[in-house]
């Protein structure tokens, strides 16, 4: 069964220059990894805002099963080389439950037999390219919706990652429960800021191409800000 992974790299402060270079030269050596189907090498941004963290970097994966991904995170040289200069490591095996739209032409996730009880921990990825032209507005809108949901009962963790500084951009957010989600996603509380946000992106045709998924959590392993925000295994 496919099983996908999200992985949060911390490198240290003297490896930011290397990490950096590797952002140009990782691709090309982990498409000869074997069982690794669609993946990104993504940057990030302090608070989902414009401003990079060149120590943060995430990495998200699906695999032809979890024993692939395993042997990737145990052996490979590409991992190997950020374990050495990571100051924290932090990966989550996902299972796909949603996904709509598509990444690079692609849909990653594919379909899938999982289900998860609505207490039960889920993740979300967004990811979108950005028409240049609308990317000021969308930026303008960012702030706000941050702030609400750093504020979320129920978030564990959020990070927002990247593949182009200002115009290829994506989140992933970690929740205690499925239900706790929703209520963020459509409660009353957050439907204002939140559904104009939703609106204004149909509107003013932000994006040329968007992606959304959500996944049960399997496990997670690893450190992530000093600690396991969801310890599970």
């Amino acid at each position: 069964m496919s099983v996908a992974t999200l992985s949060i790299i911390t490198v240290r402060p003297a490896a930011r220059r290397w990490a950096l270079a590797r952002m140009g030269t990782v691709p090309a050596q982990l498409r000869r990894v074997p069982g690794l189907g669609f993946h990104k090498l993504l940057g990030s941004g302090f608070d989902f805002g414009l401003r990079p963290n060149f120590q943060r970097y995430g990495f998200m994966a699906s695999w032809a099963d979890e024993a692939a991904a395993q042997a990737f995170f145990a052996q490979d040289p590409v991992w190997q080389a950020y374990q050495q200069r990571s100051q924290e490591l932090w990966t989550a095996y996902l299972a796909p439950l949603q996904a709509h739209g598509l990444w690079d032409g692609l849909a990653p996730f594919g379909a899938s037999a999982a289900s998860a009880a609505p207490d039960a921990p889920v993740a979300v990825l967004t990811r979108a390219s950005i028409r240049p032209l609308r990317a000021w507005s969308f930026w303008r809108a960012v702030p706000p919706v941050s702030r609400t949901v750093a504020a979320a009962p129920g978030l564990l963790a959020a990070i927002g990652l990247g593949e182009l500084p200002i115009v290829r951009q994506a989140t992933f957010s970690l929740w205690e429960s499925g239900r706790q989600m929703q209520q963020y996603a459509y409660g009353a509380q957050h439907e204002g800021r939140h559904r104009d946000v939703v609106r204004r992106t149909r509107q003013e045709g932000w994006y040329s191409e968007e992606l959304f998924a959500r996944f049960a959590v399997q496990r997670t392993e690893g450190l992530w800000d000093g600690r396991n925000p969801l310890p599970l295994s």
